[in-house]
Protein backbone atom coordinates (compact mmCIF):
# COMPACT_ATOMS: atom_id res chain seq x y z
CA UNK A 1 0.00 0.00 0.00
CA UNK A 2 1.15 3.36 -0.59
CA UNK A 3 2.45 5.95 2.08
CA UNK A 4 1.99 9.09 0.33
CA UNK A 5 -0.38 10.79 -1.25
CA UNK A 6 -1.60 10.15 -5.00
CA UNK A 7 -2.96 11.61 -8.21
CA UNK A 8 -4.28 9.16 -11.09
CA UNK A 9 -4.49 10.80 -14.50
CA UNK A 10 -6.25 9.35 -17.47
CA UNK A 11 -7.21 10.43 -21.03
CA UNK A 12 -9.00 8.55 -23.89
CA UNK A 13 -9.60 11.53 -26.09
CA UNK A 14 -7.41 10.43 -29.01
CA UNK A 15 -6.50 6.99 -30.24
CA UNK A 16 -5.16 6.00 -27.13
CA UNK A 17 -5.85 4.74 -23.43
CA UNK A 18 -3.57 6.70 -21.80
CA UNK A 19 -3.42 6.70 -17.81
CA UNK A 20 -0.75 8.40 -15.14
CA UNK A 21 0.27 8.12 -11.49
CA UNK A 22 1.57 11.18 -9.91
CA UNK A 23 3.66 10.05 -6.37
CA UNK A 24 5.26 12.86 -5.12
CA UNK A 25 7.76 14.00 -7.77
CA UNK A 26 7.69 10.72 -9.61
CA UNK A 27 4.90 9.88 -12.68
CA UNK A 28 4.89 6.64 -14.05
CA UNK A 29 2.79 6.67 -17.44
CA UNK A 30 1.01 3.60 -19.19
CA UNK A 31 -0.01 4.26 -23.31
CA UNK A 32 -2.24 1.87 -25.40
CA UNK A 33 -2.44 2.97 -29.04
CA UNK A 34 -5.81 2.38 -30.23
CA UNK A 35 -9.01 3.64 -32.44
CA UNK A 36 -11.36 1.60 -30.36
CA UNK A 37 -12.01 -0.13 -26.98
CA UNK A 38 -11.04 2.54 -24.18
CA UNK A 39 -14.25 1.72 -22.37
CA UNK A 40 -13.28 -2.08 -21.92
CA UNK A 41 -9.31 -1.25 -21.66
CA UNK A 42 -9.56 1.80 -19.30
CA UNK A 43 -10.31 0.53 -15.92
CA UNK A 44 -7.93 -2.33 -16.08
CA UNK A 45 -5.46 -0.55 -17.00
CA UNK A 46 -5.93 1.80 -14.46
CA UNK A 47 -6.14 -1.28 -11.97
CA UNK A 48 -2.61 -2.51 -13.40
CA UNK A 49 -0.85 0.62 -13.25
CA UNK A 50 -2.06 1.30 -9.19
CA UNK A 51 -0.65 -2.60 -8.81
CA UNK A 52 2.60 -2.13 -10.19
CA UNK A 53 2.90 0.49 -8.04
CA UNK A 54 2.15 -1.30 -4.99
CA UNK A 55 -1.24 0.85 -4.73
CA UNK A 56 -4.77 0.41 -4.61
CA UNK A 57 -8.11 2.60 -5.36
CA UNK A 58 -8.41 3.78 -1.27
CA UNK A 59 -4.77 4.95 -1.68
CA UNK A 60 -5.81 7.67 -4.23
CA UNK A 61 -6.72 10.84 -3.26
CA UNK A 62 -7.14 13.40 -6.13
CA UNK A 63 -7.85 12.34 -10.01
CA UNK A 64 -6.97 13.99 -13.26
CA UNK A 65 -9.18 13.52 -16.31
CA UNK A 66 -8.52 14.42 -20.24
CA UNK A 67 -11.79 16.67 -20.86
CA UNK A 68 -10.76 17.06 -24.88
CA UNK A 69 -11.05 18.71 -27.57
CA UNK A 70 -11.13 15.42 -29.12
CA UNK A 71 -13.10 12.46 -29.49
CA UNK A 72 -16.81 12.36 -28.61
CA UNK A 73 -17.35 8.88 -27.45
CA UNK A 74 -13.18 8.75 -26.08
CA UNK A 75 -14.18 12.02 -23.94
CA UNK A 76 -17.20 10.73 -22.74
CA UNK A 77 -15.70 7.37 -21.55
CA UNK A 78 -12.81 9.25 -19.56
CA UNK A 79 -15.35 12.13 -18.18
CA UNK A 80 -17.91 9.62 -17.41
CA UNK A 81 -15.03 7.46 -15.41
CA UNK A 82 -13.63 10.27 -13.93
CA UNK A 83 -16.83 11.37 -11.88
CA UNK A 84 -18.16 8.05 -11.12
CA UNK A 85 -14.64 7.47 -9.14
CA UNK A 86 -14.80 10.62 -7.35
CA UNK A 87 -18.10 9.71 -6.11
CA UNK A 88 -17.14 6.21 -5.12
CA UNK A 89 -14.05 6.83 -3.81
CA UNK A 90 -14.71 10.27 -2.43
CA UNK A 91 -11.78 12.30 -3.91
CA UNK A 92 -12.08 15.20 -6.19
CA UNK A 93 -11.91 14.97 -9.67
CA UNK A 94 -10.51 17.54 -11.79
CA UNK A 95 -10.67 17.92 -15.48
CA UNK A 96 -7.86 19.21 -17.66
CA UNK A 97 -8.39 20.38 -21.29
CA UNK A 98 -5.67 18.58 -23.57
CA UNK A 99 -5.31 22.24 -24.81
CA UNK A 100 -4.21 23.29 -21.56
CA UNK A 101 -2.07 20.12 -20.80
CA UNK A 102 0.02 20.51 -24.14
CA UNK A 103 0.83 24.51 -23.29
CA UNK A 104 1.56 23.75 -19.58
CA UNK A 105 4.25 22.16 -21.14
CA UNK A 106 5.21 24.01 -24.08
CA UNK A 107 7.55 27.05 -24.33
CA UNK A 108 4.51 28.67 -26.78
CA UNK A 109 1.02 29.79 -25.73
CA UNK A 110 -0.34 27.54 -28.23
CA UNK A 111 -1.60 23.96 -28.93
CA UNK A 112 -2.70 21.96 -31.31
CA UNK A 113 -4.78 18.51 -31.28
CA UNK A 114 -5.26 16.80 -34.96
CA UNK A 115 -8.75 16.59 -35.35
CA UNK A 116 -11.15 14.55 -38.39
CA UNK A 117 -10.93 15.54 -42.28
CA UNK A 118 -7.44 18.10 -41.69
CA UNK A 119 -8.83 20.16 -39.00
CA UNK A 120 -7.23 20.54 -35.66
CA UNK A 121 -8.42 21.55 -32.51
CA UNK A 122 -6.49 24.92 -31.22
CA UNK A 123 -5.97 27.06 -28.67
CA UNK A 124 -3.78 30.50 -28.97
CA UNK A 125 -3.09 32.28 -25.39
CA UNK A 126 -6.25 33.04 -23.72
CA UNK A 127 -8.57 32.79 -27.17
CA UNK A 128 -11.61 30.16 -26.82
CA UNK A 129 -10.46 27.14 -28.54
CA UNK A 130 -10.96 26.70 -31.41
CA UNK A 131 -11.36 24.52 -35.22
CA UNK A 132 -9.00 25.52 -38.00
CA UNK A 133 -8.04 23.46 -40.91
CA UNK A 134 -4.57 21.90 -39.95
CA UNK A 135 -2.79 24.28 -42.97
CA UNK A 136 -3.96 27.17 -41.19
CA UNK A 137 -2.16 26.42 -37.43
CA UNK A 138 0.37 29.00 -36.22
CA UNK A 139 4.00 27.96 -36.96
CA UNK A 140 5.30 26.91 -33.08
CA UNK A 141 2.13 25.46 -31.74
CA UNK A 142 3.04 22.35 -29.64
CA UNK A 143 1.42 19.49 -31.15
CA UNK A 144 -0.37 16.57 -29.00
CA UNK A 145 2.05 13.59 -30.41
CA UNK A 146 2.88 12.03 -27.35
CA UNK A 147 0.19 10.82 -25.13
CA UNK A 148 2.32 9.86 -22.45
CA UNK A 149 3.34 13.65 -22.20
CA UNK A 150 -0.30 14.79 -22.45
CA UNK A 151 -1.28 12.23 -19.24
CA UNK A 152 1.44 13.25 -16.74
CA UNK A 153 0.79 16.82 -17.66
CA UNK A 154 -2.78 16.65 -16.84
CA UNK A 155 -1.92 15.15 -13.59
CA UNK A 156 0.78 17.67 -12.93
CA UNK A 157 -1.89 20.27 -13.38
CA UNK A 158 -5.01 18.19 -11.47
CA UNK A 159 -2.95 18.13 -8.56
CA UNK A 160 -2.08 21.85 -8.58
CA UNK A 161 -6.03 22.76 -8.84
CA UNK A 162 -7.74 23.27 -6.21
CA UNK A 163 -9.68 20.58 -4.31
CA UNK A 164 -13.32 22.34 -5.14
CA UNK A 165 -13.16 22.86 -8.64
CA UNK A 166 -16.18 22.12 -10.62
CA UNK A 167 -16.93 18.26 -11.69
CA UNK A 168 -14.69 17.84 -14.75
CA UNK A 169 -16.90 18.12 -18.24
CA UNK A 170 -16.40 17.34 -21.61
CA UNK A 171 -15.38 19.90 -23.95
CA UNK A 172 -16.28 20.08 -27.03
CA UNK A 173 -16.00 22.29 -29.77
CA UNK A 174 -19.00 20.95 -32.10
CA UNK A 175 -21.72 18.76 -32.04
CA UNK A 176 -21.53 15.35 -32.55
CA UNK A 177 -21.69 13.62 -35.49
CA UNK A 178 -24.33 11.75 -35.12
CA UNK A 179 -28.23 12.88 -35.97
CA UNK A 180 -31.25 12.34 -33.38
CA UNK A 181 -33.42 9.96 -34.76
CA UNK A 182 -36.26 11.20 -37.54
CA UNK A 183 -38.89 8.92 -36.37
CA UNK A 184 -41.20 9.87 -34.05
CA UNK A 185 -40.69 8.10 -30.33
CA UNK A 186 -43.37 4.42 -30.03
CA UNK A 187 -46.71 5.44 -27.86
CA UNK A 188 -46.47 3.56 -25.13
CA UNK A 189 -49.93 1.85 -24.19
CA UNK A 190 -50.66 1.78 -20.57
CA UNK A 191 -52.54 -1.33 -19.79
CA UNK A 192 -54.47 -0.24 -16.92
Amino acid sequence: MASDPLVLAFDTSAAHCAAALLLDQRVVTRVEEMGRGQAERLVPMLEELLQNEGADWSDIQRLGVGTGPGNFTGIRISVSLARGLSLSLGVPAIGVSGLDALRAVSTQDMAAIPGPRDTAYVQIGDEAPAILPRDEVPVGAEWLTDPARLVTSIAELAAKAPADAPAPAPLYLKPADAAPARDAPPVILDDA
